[in-house]
């Protein structure tokens, strides 16, 4: 459910910002262009919108801008309190993609490096119940680490070896990345159609609109 990575969360929460601005030489390709993947996510969306590992409120900062109301679920306490500090008017609730109060009348779902910390399993069961409480034309639009292939990823992984970036090599092996392929398998079986957009060598834009 990503809860095994709370405490992650929790360590992470004081330097996330600086981490995503391009501080941190070792992560800098997997955040190039932040800024504009967040835009794009936010402009993507409207309406009641529910956003997903909310972290610090980076994305939330633009979606109350184009959506007329904003939910924000975060299973981590230390991100909570930097997300409702920068932005007091929002809620921003405890709880993970699987395990969260949102119920019904939703128009669009949205997460920003946050689904790969479902595995296979858990990202259809989510998918599940995003199709469940978005109206129809709803959408989930996600950007994320994702892959094109089996060998595009463990090419990523050898170059990130290769420069010494053993923290992110180590991550892209342990966590739940997943294939192109198999996001657009998980949300086609449960009804949505399903377009990708890659926006730089590791972060691709994932939507899914439920159009029934």
């Amino acid at each position: 459910m990503g809860r095994e990575f709370i405490e992650l969360f929790d360590r992470w929460a004081d330097s996330y910002d600086a981490t995503v601005t391009g501080h941190d030489e070792e992560y800098k390709e997997v955040f190039e262009g932040y800024d504009e993947i967040l835009q794009e996510v936010a402009s993507s969306v409207s309406g009641s919108v529910v956003e997903f590992g909310v972290g610090t409120g980076n994305l939330s900062e633009k979606l109350l801008t184009t959506a007329a109301q904003v939910t924000g679920v975060e299973p981590s306490e230390k991100m909570r309190a930097i997300a409702s500090q920068k932005h007091p008017s929002m809620l921003v609730v405890e709880g993970d993609f699987l395990d969260h109060p949102i119920k019904e009348n939703v128009d669009g779902i949205v997460s920003t490096y946050a689904f790969h910390h479902l595995t296979d399993i858990e990202k259809k069961q989510a998918a599940e119940n995003f199709y469940r409480i978005l109206n129809k034309g709803g959408k989930v639009v996600f950007a994320d680490t994702m892959f094109s292939s089996e060998t595009a990823k463990e090419e990523i992984i050898q170059n990130a070896i290769s420069r010494g970036f053993l923290n992110l090599a180590e991550d892209l092996q342990t966590e739940y990345y997943p294939y192109i392929g198999t996001m657009q398998e998980i949300f086609s079986q449960v009804g949505f159609h399903v377009e990708l957009k890659q926006l730089n060598r590791f972060v691709w834009l994932f939507t899914a609109k439920k159009e029934n």
